[in-house]
């Protein structure tokens, strides 16, 4: 219903701003990575903003990307998830890092969030698994040169996981052509 806010930051109170559109003050919880880039009280301000409607509430959640609401949306889908966890969630840990431990399905490096227990971390890994960060984060995280892009490419169709693939790439020289880092990755693998 609301999908962005234009106007006046009145206060800054963590986890909560108030923003000024025209009159109407819109009270908006942002993670804190939204809130470290707001601009000081007084100056202008955009945010995307995700409205919830509840039976006791309603909550506007705002976001200074794209990315962060997106991430915001998939992390509210998860069964015992809601939305002051994933707040937490992004305040923790920002969208590439979050994207990457799903990636590479690092667990601990959910349960480090305040509020996320170890079935939680366990159920983020299995339900956000090839919907969050496929593309952004992972092994691809680690890609320096287009020749480890094109070695990468080359493990992920020969049927490697992503994770194995970002091992096998680490471990590579970093001036090394696409065909011998190809050779080298797969005797790492077959280790």
């Amino acid at each position: 219903m609301i999908g962005k806010l234009t106007g006046t930051l009145l206060e800054k109170n963590p986890p909560e701003v108030l923003l000024d559109c025209h009159g109407v003050g819109y009270e908006v919880q942002v993670p804190m990575s939204t809130f470290y880039n707001l601009p000081g009280v007084g100056e202008q301000v955009s945010l995307l903003t995700h409205f919830i409607v509840r039976e006791d509430a309603q909550l506007l959640y705002g976001f200074g990307s794209a990315p962060e609401r997106q991430t915001f949306r998939e992390l509210i889908k998860v069964a015992g998830v809601g939305p002051r966890t994933a707040l937490s969630i992004l305040s923790g840990m920002g969208v590439q890092e979050l994207a990457q431990a799903v990636t590479l399905q690092e667990g601990g490096r959910l349960v480090k969030v305040p509020g996320i227990g170890k079935k939680t971390a366990e159920r983020l890994l299995l339900e956000l698994k090839g919907k969050l960060g496929a593309d952004m984060g992972g092994a691809r995280a680690h890609v320096t040169s287009d020749a480890q892009a094109d070695i990468l490419q080359a493990l992920l169709a020969l049927g490697y996981n992503d994770k194995e693939a970002a091992a096998a790439l680490k471990a590579l020289p970093a001036e090394v052509g696409v065909s011998e880092g190809i050779k080298l990755a797969l005797k790492a693998l077959a280790r």
